[in-house]
Formats: structure tokens, sequence, C-alpha cells
């Protein structure tokens, strides 16, 4: 499964530091969360999707979608 953490942000434009602001994740979570080898737990997710206003299955890509 592969975070679209990054492209989310790229295309909204949005830093870690704001998406810490919007979401109350801290900074390293985020930073975490972005990397390939992240295993965020669905808590995260959910924090994520809710803060970045998108839909949790936004923010992964799954061949089980």
């Amino acid at each position: 499964m592969k975070i679209l953490l990054s492209k989310i942000m790229f295309e909204k434009k949005l830093s870690i530091r704001q998406v810490s602001v919007m979401t109350g994740l801290p900074r390293s979570t985020i930073q975490k969360t972005m990397s390939v080898k992240s295993n965020s737990t669905m808590k995260t997710m959910e924090k994520l999707a809710a803060g970045l206003k998108v839909g949790i299955e936004s923010l992964y890509e799954s061949d089980f979608k």
C-alpha cells in the first residue's frame, strides 16, 4: 500500500507545519507517514483525512480498493 500524503500536500501547496496545524498531529508523525516505509495507524490516517478534508481512501493507493 502506498501513502499519497506527499502528493496531496503538493497539490494543495501545504507544508508539513501547515498539515500539523490542520490535523493536530506532530510534524514528526506527518514526516513518518510521508515515508515510503510508513506503517501509520488508522487513527493517524483518520486525523489526516479530516484535517485535509479528503476521504480516507484518497490517502492511499492499493490494489484492494
